[in-house]
């Protein structure tokens, strides 16, 4: 009995997490869009205005080529943000302490950071699946520049993951080193030299380079690309089926800032003013989501703004020769700090 209310529990926190992490993400969406026009002199939208697009393609026409092979069209968008909701999860949302000390998150105990790099990977490769199945060329462009992109910044990614791992290998006491428990509550910053230091920088500056191509805002927008192919790997997509990718993006985005803030910048700042109970846990959570919003800001709005799009061979270059080169720089100052 104790076995099935425990599931039960499981299951209406997981739903819980869900709706808030999705008006969360809907929510900051907003704010990019307004801090975008702010930046370019405009007055932008309201901040509520991702709500009501998301309401405004439910009620459109869900729209099916001819040319397309259904099933795989109309269960490509399904799946995408499946994986992305299934995202918050397995990554802390709120305050390191109040999350993972005293409630995990809801599958913090069944999967690791491998897993949650594979699920960022599914709605993407879904996008591509998807303007695949469309049967129109230019999805199909857009379709196959998603897969390069995406085996592009894999690699540098790859070699952030793995140099934490390796760096936490070596503290006493740990096991699982590729636990996100294991990760956030030993923060690199915490056990490492001066060598160790400059080494986690590099890797915070590949990854955080690594957001908006994993998430295909500009300038690493190539699959979709407007001006060039109308749309690319969603140019076939209207109605609900726009609606669950648009919504998987808001999600996906979240979550991957959410990550980021839990593997460099965990930190509370309730021991700063010494707050105890429930006044620490609303400080750290406000804290938690400026550390959300500043890395959203500045890794996709300002980047978006400040830079156009880069062409698929220029990208693919960057994230595999120079990222890819200071990752393992910055992987061997990891190593060397352990010797």
């Amino acid at each position: 009995m104790n076995e099935e209310i425990e599931v039960i529990l499981r299951l209406g926190i997981g739903i819980g997490v869900m709706v808030i992490g999705l008006v969360l993400s809907l929510s900051l969406k907003g704010f990019d869009r307004k801090f975008a026009a702010w930046l370019q002199a405009r007055v932008g939208p309201p901040l509520r205005q991702p709500f009501y697009d998301v309401f405004k393609l439910m009620q459109k026409e869900n729209l099916i080529p001819e040319r397309a092979v259904g099933w795989a069209f109309n269960g490509a968008p399904i799946i995408a943000l499946a994986a992305s909701l299934v995202l918050l999860l397995f990554v802390p949302l709120g305050p390191v302490d109040g999350i993972v000390k005293d409630y995990m998150p809801v599958l913090g105990g069944y999967g690791d950071l491998i897993l949650i790099i594979y699920l960022f990977a599914i709605p993407g490769l879904m996008m591509a699946v998807g303007g695949f199945a469309s049967g129109s060329p230019l999805a199909t462009i857009g379709a196959q520049r998603e897969m390069v992109m995406m085996m592009s910044y894999e690699f540098p990614l790859a070699i952030v993951v793995l140099s934490l791992a390796y760096r936490i290998s070596h503290f006493s006491g740990v096991e699982n080193v590729f636990s996100m428990e294991t990760l956030v509550l030993n923060p690199g910053w915490d056990h490492v030299g001066v060598l160790g230091v400059v080494g986690m920088v590099l890797l915070g500056v590949v990854i955080f380079l690594i957001i908006p191509s994993e998430l295909s805002k500009i300038p690493f927008d190539a699959p979709e690309a407007e001006t060039e192919i109308g749309g690319g790997i969603i140019a076939e997509y209207s109605g609900v089926n726009l609606a669950l990718f648009y919504i998987a993006d808001a999600v996906k985005t979240v979550a991957f800032a959410s990550l980021f803030v839990a593997l460099f910048f965990p930190y509370n700042i309730s021991p700063a003013w010494d707050l105890t109970g429930g006044g620490a846990f609303a400080a750290d959570l406000l804290f938690w989501v400026l550390k959300v919003e500043l890395v959203y800001f500045l890794g996709v709005t300002v980047i978006r703004v400040g830079a156009a799009r880069l062409k698929i061979d220029r990208l693919s270059w960057l994230y595999l020769v120079p990222l890819s080169g200071l990752a393992l720089v910055g992987a061997l100052l990891m190593y060397l700090d352990t010797v």
